[in-house]
């Protein structure tokens, strides 16, 4: 039997209003059935603080020290909290909601896509796994995030290696569309990534950073070998052909769909209200 052909784009990096809206087009585009189910891969320039679509930036962003790295800031247009984009291969997945191999429930919908990054982890020789709360006390825990960084949270099917997570993901359903987005972490500067968060003190923020390494860790601190981009790109690829059993179609944008991705960036992603006000 033919697998269903998906498209594939590698659209490099761009900023991060550009990224952004470049997933809500895919998705509005995908709602109109102009196009079939998508996976992209996506770089940041500059590197980026991304924050999840409920997060109130006064209470728990440092603005001055995002300022001071030189880094982008952009709000997501999914949940979950702030993400540190530097060193990673960003991905986004978009597929409608009525799909015959989508589940219903957003958890089970995020276990199935999740399984190509699973199988990417392998191509790698990384042994990848969900993780999937056992205790009641873990369950609690999902519900009550006490973190603003989005890699010390854990969630439910959470990818790890050893234990500790190693991608992050967020998920928005639109238009009778699915939008699941996130980040693997090639290599990590934690000092930088504390820095950006706000903390009730110094104490509080240190303790923090330490109970962060125990549960999440980049692919380079793990895999026997350094791990380039171009590598994770190629594993990533084969990972969501395998684990989605799909064919992928390289696809470039045309001149009309770049200026519709440009007209959402300066007019969502670029502005104060939608990045600042919540």
């Amino acid at each position: 039997m033919s697998k269903e052909v998906w498209r594939f784009i590698d659209s490099g990096n761009s900023s991060p209003s550009f990224n952004m809206a470049l997933d809500e087009a895919l998705l509005d585009w995908h709602s109109e059935g102009k196009i079939p189910p998508v996976i992209r891969f996506y770089g940041w320039e500059p590197a980026t603080l991304s924050i999840g679509y409920f997060q109130k930036v006064e209470k728990e962003i440092d603005l001055e020290a995002v300022k001071a790295h030189g880094l982008g800031f952009v709000r997501r247009p999914t949940g979950g909290r702030g993400v540190l984009h530097e060193h990673e291969l960003t991905y986004s997945v978009i597929v409608s909601e009525d799909h015959p191999e989508m589940p219903n429930t957003v958890t089970e919908a995020y276990r199935v896509i999740s399984e190509g990054i699973l199988k990417g982890f392998h191509q790698l020789g990384l042994e990848a796994y969900f993780a999937v709360p056992k205790t009641d006390e873990e369950r609690s825990a999902l519900k009550n995030p006490r973190s603003a960084v989005c890699f010390d949270a854990p969630s439910w099917y959470e990818l790890v290696v050893e234990g500790r997570k190693v991608a992050g993901s967020a998920q928005t359903r639109q238009k009778g569309v699915i939008l699941q987005h996130g980040a693997i972490l090639l290599d990590l500067d934690e000092d930088k990534l504390f820095s950006l968060f706000k903390y009730p003190s110094e104490r509080v923020k240190e303790r923090m950073k330490s109970a962060f390494k125990s549960k999440a860790v980049a692919i380079n601190e793990i895999s026997p070998r350094r791990i380039t981009l171009e590598e994770a790109k190629e594993a990533f690829y084969k990972g969501f052909a395998e684990g989605l059993n799909i064919e992928l179609e390289s696809y470039q944008l045309t001149e009309e769909e770049f200026d519709y991705v440009n007209k959402i960036a300066k007019e969502r992603y670029e502005s104060d209200e939608w990045n600042f006000k919540r």
